[in-house]
């Protein structure tokens, strides 16, 4: 261990180390040539190595979040002294009344007092279950002083990225000009966002006392990470979104991997006999961040070098030597699962060792990867960034004006939408998996479900990449269609597949304290969070009142006009849709849902105020999202009122078969319940003689008795 507390220190400072010796070997720190603006030696010194340490905190804060959130086990704590004696005595009593009858009915009683105090004990340790221990709490701690690292860099390099663009020393950065770059530039605010939720993961990290904040924090993390991947290369590629989106899975799968192997490496000596399971869990998890951070590195690469002829250039020598430490490092970890893991599953001592420098190396050779991924974002790739020189309306979609809209169109025009496109194929994989699963161990699961649940996953496909998503920044009519399309259909068709339900009868358990994606699952279905947005009025009021506010608002052309606000919009209409769906139709378990009448009234309310909202975008004089559309310059189609019209009326005629197929799964959910009822109302009448309407009648017979006094002699 004292190993690892030496390395620690020299690990964190490879990768500014590294970048900065990368850049100035390739010439990249050099001054500009004359005519540009130089900001100045430090400054272009300063800057890469500044944001070096920025993505060396997010990879600690992210990945020991995770590890104490996903992979630690839990330690409960030691039971008091009172208890442990009770315990003692009441395996005593236990044992005495197995051998004997008890003499008495106060030594019977004793035992049963016991009893109940020993069932009192073990459901507060269950409660406890969610309180930080001290090793998970250690973690945690880490991880807050790796967000501090990750706020105080990130403020050091909003500050040098201003005095970068500016071109002037940081002796010359101004307040007022600081706040203009973070308020009014994409890069600055991006920058300072990151910080922001950096600094919030830190107090947060103070103040956590439960695994359930620990998880949290982890979610928060990830969304940390989301704007600095709208900067650098990726934010001026051809293909904006996907550049984005890949970037994103880069560095969350690097983060995760690297900051979780060394919170590992850093609280093994506490879990020296569980250590090998917590090991193969960690394990899978560095195995699926493996096949992220290659994946995306892969289309990453693809996106960014259109052509052979750059990989010739400094930045495809960079992109060589990243690719040669992903192969290194799966060399390791195929190392570590077949060696270590087995190693100490045996129980051999020198196992421990093994782990503690096979994780060395593992964290040098991800530190070098991560040097030559700020390296990179540094180093120009020559060709890649075509995009500048295009045709203003190329630049603002991030891809052609597609042609006139007509039928043919409805079906040929498609545009790859990586993020949707991969998040559908993941979920339709593991549900396929799923099923699969309880099919090899002899039980059933309903082929209608997975009809539906795999024709949501297809239209969302069809939604974001088809028709409606590349004509959907074109047309205000195909955005309605993209709109009541992921807010009403897709969902309703992965609620019908009961996703929740499948997932709780095939996902394992865990028994040692620990939380995986069952347990989380659970406790997100079961919340005080979910019962509130659940609840039939709140779920309705976010459906409808969200709808309202997002096309009355700035937020529709913000939507428009930049990838993470069509993201978001796009998660809102699903989840808002999912949640609705879930309380009037859904089969999986969630909060109390009302009876089956107020539920059919509520989906009727609810669906006339949206189509009232499609009438008031057809009566409205004012176009929604002008300055975006009329930027376009469309030369073919409707005019910007004709199309808002022809969007209203979408919106109001398209939300009747959601309607008449939500009503329908509402009736048949009814009539099923109905005969449930019923039968459980035979099967008990069989067992009872029929007691409940035998009382019933007798009740009724004392009433008329009550009414009818007998008459007395006259």
């Amino acid at each position: 261990m004292a190993l690892t507390w030496i390395a620690a220190p020299v690990l964190v400072l490879i990768v500014p180390l590294l970048t900065v010796g990368l850049l100035a070997g390739t010439g990249e720190l050099d001054a500009p040539s004359s005519g540009l603006g130089d900001p100045g030696a430090g400054v272009r010194w300063t800057l890469p190595a500044m944001r070096g340490l920025m993505d060396v905190g997010i990879a600690l804060t992210l990945g020991c979040l995770v590890v104490a959130a996903t992979v630690l086990p839990g330690q409960r704590s030691p039971s008091h002294p009172r208890r442990q004696r009770d315990r003692e005595q009441l395996r005593d009593r236990e044992q005495l009344r197995d051998r004997e009858q008890p003499r008495d009915r106060e030594q019977l009683r004793d035992a049963e007092q016991l009893q109940g105090s020993e069932q009192r004990y073990e459901r507060g340790q269950q409660q406890a279950d969610g309180a930080l221990d001290a090793q998970r709490g250690r973690l945690v701690r880490w991880a807050g002083a790796a967000a501090l690292l990750w706020t105080f860099s990130g403020v050091a390099t909003v500050v040098l990225t201003y005095a970068d663009v500016a071109a002037v020393p940081v002796s010359g950065v101004t307040g007022e000009g600081l706040f203009l770059f973070v308020g009014q530039f994409d890069l600055g605010r991006s920058l300072a966002v990151s910080t922001g939720v950096a600094a919030l993961i830190a107090t947060g990290c103070a103040l956590a006392t439960r695994l359930t904040s620990v998880g949290l924090l982890a979610v928060l993390a990830v969304v940390g990470v989301f704007p600095l991947a709208l900067t650098g290369h990726s934010a001026s590629a051809a293909n904006h979104s996907a550049a984005v989106d890949v970037q994103f899975a880069h560095v969350v799968g690097l983060s995760v991997w690297t900051g979780g192997l060394a919170g590992l490496a850093l609280v093994r000596k506490h879990y020296v006999d569980q250590f090998a399971a917590v090991l193969a869990r960690f394990s899978s998890l560095a195995g699926w961040c493996f096949v992220l951070v290659a994946v995306s590195g892969v289309v990453g690469a693809l996106v960014r070098v259109p052509g052979v002829a750059q990989l010739l250039s400094t930045y495809g020598a960079l992109l060589a030597a990243k690719t040669a430490c992903l192969a290194v490092l799966g060399l390791l970890g195929w190392y570590q699962r077949r060696r270590v893991l087995t190693s100490l599953r045996a129980g051999r001592l020198e196992a421990g060792r093994a782990f503690t420098l096979v994780a060395l190396g593992e964290l040098s050779v991800l530190a070098v990867a991560a040097g030559l991924g700020v390296a990179l974002s540094r180093t120009s790739p020559t060709a890649a960034d075509t995009s500048a020189g295009g045709a203003d309306t190329e630049t603002l979609l991030g891809y052609p004006m597609p042609p006139a809209l007509t039928t043919v169109e409805w079906f040929t025009q498609w545009r790859l939408n990586l993020l949707w496109f991969v998040a559908a194929l993941v979920l339709a994989g593991w549900y396929i998996r799923a099923v699969w699963l309880l099919h090899r161990r002899g039980d059933r699961w309903p082929v209608g479900r997975a009809i539906f649940w795999l024709l949501g996953c297809a239209l969302l496909v069809w939604t974001t990449s088809g028709a409606p998503g590349v004509y959907g920044r074109v047309l205000f009519s195909m955005h309605m269609v993209e709109h009541m399309t992921i807010a009403m259909v897709v969902p309703f068709l992965l609620v019908l597949g009961a996703p929740i339900t499948l997932a709780l009868r095939t996902l394992p358990v865990r028994r040692d304290g620990s939380r995986g994606p069952r347990e989380w699952l659970l406790l997100l279905v079961h919340s005080r969070w979910m019962q509130i947005m659940g609840h039939p009025v709140v779920a309705s009021v976010i459906f409808i009142a969200g709808t309202v506010v997002f096309y009355y608002s700035p937020l529709f052309e913000i939507a428009l006009r930049t990838h993470t606000g069509h993201v978001l919009m796009t998660v809102h209409f699903l989840l808002s849709g999912y949640v609705f769906s879930w309380m009037i139709c859904g089969i999986d378990p969630g909060p109390p849902r009302p009876v089956y009448p107020i539920r059919m009234i509520i989906l009727m309310v609810s669906l006339a105020f949206h189509a009232f909202v499609g009438i008031a975008m057809m009566s409205s004089v004012e176009v929604f999202g002008r300055d975006w559309f009329a930027s376009l310059n469309r030369t073919w189609g409707p005019t910007l009122e004709q199309d808002q019209f022809r969007g209203g009326a979408l919106a109001w005629a398209l939300g009747d078969y959601p309607a008449a197929l939500m009503s329908t799964a509402l009736a048949l959910r009814w009539i099923q319940s109905d005969r449930r009822e019923r039968r459980r109302y035979d099967r008990q009448a069989h067992r009872d003689g029929d007691a409940e309407l035998r009382a019933y009648n007798e009740h009724l017979q004392q009433l008329h008795r009550r009414g009818n006094p007998p008459e007395g002699p006259s």
